[in-house]
């Protein structure tokens, strides 16, 4: 594990990177009061969160006694919603030309015959949203012909080709404002988003992730034990990109805090399998040998979102001699949840994405509230922690070229 750092933490700096979220995040702190709460009654230990204002970056504090431990953590979210809004506001048109390129990328290069390899869970919440959405418009073009045909035989051709434009209008309209539970609009510009530069970053994300990393090395300086960056989903390889960047440029000090990295739900191959991800790969095979971290990646097979148990670097094909990191274990929903629970949950696959950030009602010795805010810090919880023996390592990329 990471260096000599104390084995006890005091005071913790958090950073949490969501996923492609468009939604404000104070989101993420309801979240984290609702089941940090439930957590705690579960698991018998305090915990107790406040709004915090002010700060360049939306955050609360936590205040918690653990085992007899009193520890404070700040948590900072970094946003990067604004970019994720922008790249949805396009037009009805638009997503079904996304749709077009981003499914063309992905079948050209072989990427998705490469991920379906590893996890066919997650090619198939991609391919949800193609399905859903030609879906939609086989349903608008039904209707239109129907109600076309009847507007012609009726009155007259122009009133049903009128008629039938009209309903394609509004049967698709109708379907987008539904999206908030269909989720096809959503996670087709999720996918989009990545594939339309072939897995670089574009330069808006690449600014903002120039920030985060400004905010993390200041965090660094602080008289703080341990500063802990959470990425969740996508959040997970921006978190790589901003951490390799944060060593190669010498700003993690040797005697300053413990740097640990959690990664939740990680969607990295999404992103590193296409031709153009040579920064993130070559940003995993470097962070991958770094000592001055720890860097645990947490998934679990019920979570149909997530490439499950998948060692983002070694899948990846870039896993140089002596690797270190990450550590690969599974969250067990069916042994972390009771059964009632998993029989609530098992197929609200979104809702199971996000089950890292919340409460277990038979935890293990995954517990995100006492990784973030309890005593003990990353690197002396997992101390000899053997990795998930169902962890998937074949190199599976077809691209492999690295550069930053």
């Amino acid at each position: 594990m990471a260096g000599s750092h104390k084995s006890s933490v005091g005071k913790r700096r958090v950073f949490y990177i969501p996923g492609y979220d468009p939604i404000h995040p104070r989101r993420y702190r309801e979240l984290y009061r609702k089941e940090g709460a439930a957590q705690a009654a579960i698991s018998g230990y305090e915990i107790a969160l406040k709004a915090r204002s002010g700060g360049a970056n939306y955050g609360w504090t936590v205040k918690s006694q653990i085992d007899g431990k009193d520890t404070h953590a700040d948590f900072e979210v970094l946003i990067w919603s604004d970019i994720v809004r922008d790249s949805m506001a396009g037009s009805i048109p638009g997503t079904y030309w996304q749709l077009a390129r981003t499914a063309w990328v992905y079948i050209a290069t072989g990427t998705l015959w490469r991920l379906m390899r590893m996890r066919k869970g997650p090619v198939i919440a991609a391919l949800y949203p193609v399905g859903m959405l030609l879906g939609q418009a086989l349903i608008a073009f039904l209707l239109a012909w129907g109600l076309g045909t009847l507007g012609a035989q009726l009155v007259h051709p122009a009133l049903g080709w009128a008629l039938g434009a009209l309903t394609v209008v509004v049967v698709l309209r109708w379907f987008r404002a539904k999206d908030a539970k269909l989720f096809a609009y959503y996670l087709m510009h999720d996918y989009a988003y990545s594939a339309r530069s072939g897995g670089a970053n574009p330069p808006e994300l690449e600014a903002r992730m120039a920030g985060f990393a400004d905010a993390i090395a200041g965090a660094l300086r602080d008289d703080v034990d341990e500063v802990l960056v959470v990425g969740h989903s996508s959040g997970a390889h921006l978190a790589v990109s901003i951490l390799a960047d944060l060593f190669r440029q010498g700003r993690v000090p040797k005697d300053g805090p413990a740097l640990s990295f959690l990664s939740l739900g990680q969607v990295v191959p999404m992103v590193s399998f296409l031709p153009r991800a040579d920064r993130l790969r070559a940003d995993l095979a470097f962070l991958s040998v770094q000592k001055g971290l720890t860097w645990v990646d947490v998934t679990a097979p019920g979570d149909g979102c997530a490439f499950a148990l998948c060692d983002p670097v070694a899948v990846s094909g870039v896993a140089p001699k002596g690797q270190l990191w990450p550590l690969v274990i599974s969250a067990a929903f069916t042994q972390t949840l009771s059964a009632e629970r998993w029989k609530e949950l098992r197929w609200r696959f979104f809702r199971l994405h996000f089950q890292y950030l919340c409460a277990f009602d038979r935890p293990g010795d995954y517990d995100y509230f006492q990784i973030t805010a309890g005593p003990v810090p990353l690197r002396v919880r997992y101390e000899g922690r053997q990795p998930s023996k169902s962890r998937i390592t074949a190199p599976l990329s077809r691209y492999r070229t690295m550069s930053v």
